[in-house]
């Protein structure tokens, strides 16, 4: 077994396919394939459920992808740190973001690669659910994400913001005051809410129980844009950060009169052994 059939398998099972593995691997689907079934020969058992519509892990893949996860950063540990003893920092750093959640993630990434161009930044955005779980499996070094206090068990975590939320209508839509509404009164409106397990829609649905306050949405979008343009029609009202509100200029927004739904933005990463390419990293976002 060597390091380069784990990244195969690893790939293999983050991607859900071997075509998709070999994409990303940029090799031809029957070097991945022929490399899993050699490990498995090897190994003497089945990584893979194979069938003609999906590829899935069978019991003793759940149990060997995070070992050979563990063995790929172990390695490129190693290579890092014999990088630095000649004096120079590189290696890879996964990236865990959703959708707008922290505008100065860019300026750390530019920072980064002035400081050190030979560091590969690879950026995965998911759901907050997703980001989380990958963070426990070590499938991402760091995120910038919106997690509760419930979340962050087993994760080491430095808030980044604090940030209320504000309704966005279109400037047709009429409101009893000017600039600012309660959750009451916004419940009978209809609603363009993020998907399950979106911070976004986990910190609103959080409020407006807290509030005792009861609402329904009409549409149900996994993407900012996708929100905005139903907002912009008049088709619902939207809420989300202000900072990400004010990308949309022709969108009228309005303060909550008490009770915001709010986020806070932090940088999470597991806990452990820190690569001194994340160490470098946290240190531009923090």
């Amino acid at each position: 077994m060597d390091l380069r059939q784990m990244e195969v398998v690893v790939t293999v099972a983050e991607e859900g396919g071997f075509t998709a593995a070999a994409r990303r691997l940029h090799v031809v689907q029957s070097a991945v394939s022929g490399a899993v079934r050699t490990l498995e020969k090897e190994l003497g058992i089945q990584l893979f459920d194979r069938t003609t519509h999906r590829v899935a892990l069978t019991a003793a893949g759940e149990e060997f992808v995070p070992a050979a996860r563990a063995a790929l950063r172990a390695a490129e540990q190693a290579r890092e740190a014999a990088a630095g003893a000649r004096g120079e920092l590189r290696g890879h750093v996964t990236v865990g973001t959703m959708q707008g959640v922290w505008a100065g993630l860019h300026r750390a990434l530019a920072a980064l690669r002035a400081e050190h161009p030979r560091v590969v930044v690879r950026l995965r955005q998911a759901a907050v659910t997703e980001l989380r779980q990958a963070l426990r499996d070590g499938s991402v070094d760091l995120a910038v994400v919106a997690l509760d206090r419930q979340q962050q068990r087993g994760l080491v975590t430095r808030l980044l913001a604090r940030e209320e939320m504000v309704l966005a209508a279109s400037s047709e839509r009429a409101f009893a005051h000017a600039d600012q509404v309660t959750l009451a009164e916004t419940a009978d409106l209809p609603f363009v809410d993020f998907t399950p397990g979106w911070a976004i829609r986990h910190a609103v649905d959080r409020a407006y129980r807290a509030a005792g306050v009861e609402r329904s949405p009409a549409f149900e979008v996994n993407d900012i844009v996708a929100a905005s343009e139903l907002v912009r029609h008049d088709l619902g009202v939207c809420i989300m950060p202000e900072s990400i509100a004010a990308r949309f200029p022709d969108l009228t927004l309005r303060h909550f009169a008490r009770h915001a739904p709010h986020w806070n933005v932090l940088v999470v990463r597991p806990g452990g052994t820190v690569a001194p390419a994340v160490t470098a990293l946290m240190r531009h976002i923090t």
